[in-house]
């Protein structure tokens, strides 16, 4: 049996994958990975995460989830009404992200753009799963991680997607996915895909999702300031924009 790998990677999305119908107002696709050394995870990333959970709630059972945080909905409507925790909210938040020892690969994925070129023939999950693991075993490779168990964590979606990407996740582990000069061989490593709830309350996952859209935002709105993601950039380890 393999050993597990040093790393753990958390993947998550922002938008929707979909051509049929393409919202006008965010007609991009965005996936990422962020790779963690477990070491790091469990002495920094993890204690940081409930640290500041525990100091602006008072317990650590928040899901610190992008969306809600946005819109100030749930228990993060406390930020509506007391400027003060407001914007100790987003200084301790923004310098939790910026401390965290993670590598981000993402790919941004035009909707429209694609649609327009390959009509319906090209998946936009495919396309950045593929780019994402791509990256990803580059750096595997560049830290000695061969013949080791990774497992990559996503938030379940649902049996039939979730059994959806674990279909298209493991044709590309196996290597399944295409051939041509310079490809990778997924094989040396035992790429395993999980599957959890958003109420697992994932550290890894929620810091997945704060750093998806601002990547996405950089893409679909690149003159518009994106501190969320100056705060990323440095972290980003392999970016690609697609077509």
């Amino acid at each position: 049996m393999s050993d597990f790998s040093e790393f753990v990677v958390y993947a998550d999305e922002s938008g929707d994958h979909g051509l049929v119908a393409i919202d006008p107002q965010y007609p991009v696709f965005a996936l990422v990975f962020c790779a963690l050394r477990k070491a790091d995870y469990i002495a920094d990333v993890v204690p940081a995460v409930q640290r500041f959970k525990f100091g602006i709630w008072g317990h650590d059972a928040v899901v610190l989830h992008e969306h809600d945080i946005r819109k100030s909905k749930g228990p993060f409507a406390i930020l509506l009404t007391d400027r003060a925790l407001r914007e100790r909210f987003y200084s301790d938040l923004n310098s939790l992200v910026e401390a965290a020892p993670v590598t981000i690969f993402a790919a941004v994925i035009d909707k429209t753009g694609l649609h327009a070129r390959y009509a319906d023939t090209q998946n936009p999950y495919r396309i950045a799963l593929r780019f994402c693991m791509k990256q990803l075993h580059t750096m595997l490779s560049e830290e000695r991680q061969h013949g080791r168990t990774v497992h990559v964590i996503f938030e379940s979606r649902g049996r039939k997607e979730d059994r959806e990407l674990e279909l298209e996740f493991r044709r590309i582990a196996a290597n399944d996915s295409g051939s041509g000069p310079g490809r990778q061989d997924f094989g040396l490593f035992d790429f395993q895909p999980v599957f959890v709830p958003k109420a697992a309350n994932s550290v890894g996952l929620q810091l997945a999702d704060l750093t998806a859209r601002p990547i996405a935002l950089s893409h679909l709105r690149p003159d518009q300031p994106n501190r969320a993601f100056e705060i990323v950039r440095p972290k980003i380890g392999g970016l690609a924009q697609l077509p």
